[in-house]
């Protein structure tokens, strides 16, 4: 099995319009712009793309952890990067697909090892239209209209922590990472040769995986952040590590009268049933300010859990990142 890092987070959206489906010109104003929304029933859920998720994460690691990240080029209707895992940290983490030359060893992908759902609305919104004018100059105003939202939004990851800096030769879609000028390279840079696959050094991979891990009390991006300023960092962020490629905490968090509700027995029942695949605490982070509600009972969870095989560590986003990233060394492998 797989030892990857399981993380759910919620992301506290007061007043946002985080990623947007572009201009609606069948409305009156001919300029109107909705935010992305997914419809169940008779309900919207406003969301934020993977996609757009996965801009702000590789955004952050390059600015605060100074990833080297992979330049882009561009050919007519497609762009890649250098599909170079080896020197740039971002292709060895978020993956890449690129066709070269049959010469130069064919077409090469990578599977990402960070996995991400979409963020979605927790609660069904009915998106409020913002009606606005620019007045500044002579003549009549020009009308325009946007959507935002008042929500909460949750999401999952998964890091697979056994491929972080492994790069395959096998012939499969995902697994050719490699071709010849790549593993020149890979031994320059001290990667080791094993059988089918070339095996980075291990600082190398631990601090690829503890950097994913400690962007996130810093996540920042989002589209209106001029008029609408949110921060998009986890207000309630768990994270455990297993022994599977499975997600265990994708349903702990449910609507109840317009609200998000945390599920506290439904995370209880995770770790009774899958307490054989935990290598890990459940480490549990909440920013303050955001369902204080829920202090007392995951004080108490913290408690009942002290005599367990897994304890739930509990504390500030900061704090339970900085102490779930000192369990990285003990499940790569």
């Amino acid at each position: 099995m797989t030892h990857t890092v399981n993380g759910f987070m919620l992301i506290d959206a007061p007043h946002s319009a985080l990623n947007n489906a572009g201009n609606d010109s069948s409305e009156r104003t001919e300029n109107i712009v909705r935010v992305k929304t997914i419809r169940k029933g008779r309900k919207v859920y406003p969301y934020v793309s993977g996609q757009a998720l996965r801009y702000w994460w590789r955004t952050t690691l390059e600015e605060k952890f100074n990833w080297n990240v992979s330049p882009i080029e561009r050919e007519k209707k497609i762009a890649f990067t250098s599909a170079n895992p080896v020197e740039y940290d971002d292709d060895d983490v978020f993956g890449y697909m690129r066709a070269l030359k049959k010469a130069d060893g064919g077409t090469v992908t990578r599977l990402s090892t960070l996995k991400n759902s979409p963020l979605v609305s927790v609660a069904g919104q009915v998106p409020t239209e913002d009606f606005g004018v620019m007045a500044r100059h002579e003549g009549d105003p020009v009308p325009y209209e946007h959507e935002f939202y008042s929500t909460v939004l949750k999401g999952i990851f998964s890091l697979d922590l056994d491929n972080i800096g492994v790069f395959h030769k096998n012939e499969k879609t995902g697994y050719k990472n490699m071709y010849p000028e790549l593993e020149a390279i890979a031994e320059k840079n001290g990667a080791e040769k094993i059988e089918s696959k070339w095996v980075m050094p291990a600082e190398v991979r631990m601090k690829r995986a503890t950097d994913v891990l400690k962007a996130l009390p810093y996540l920042t991006g989002g589209a209106k952040q001029t008029s609408h300023l949110t921060d998009v960092s986890p207000k309630l962020l768990i994270l455990a590590g297993i022994d599977g490629g499975n997600h265990l905490f994708m349903n702990l968090v449910r609507e109840e009268n317009g609200e998000a509700l945390v599920d506290l027995e439904a995370l209880e029942e995770v770790i009774s049933d899958y307490s054989d695949i935990l290598l890990t605490d459940i480490y549990i982070g909440r920013r303050k300010g955001f369902m204080d509600e829920l202090d007392p009972a995951l004080k108490a969870l913290t408690e009942k859990y002290t005599g367990n095989s897994q304890k739930v560590i509990y504390g500030s986003i900061n704090e339970i990142v900085d102490s779930f990233v000192q369990t990285i060394p003990g499940l790569m492998r």
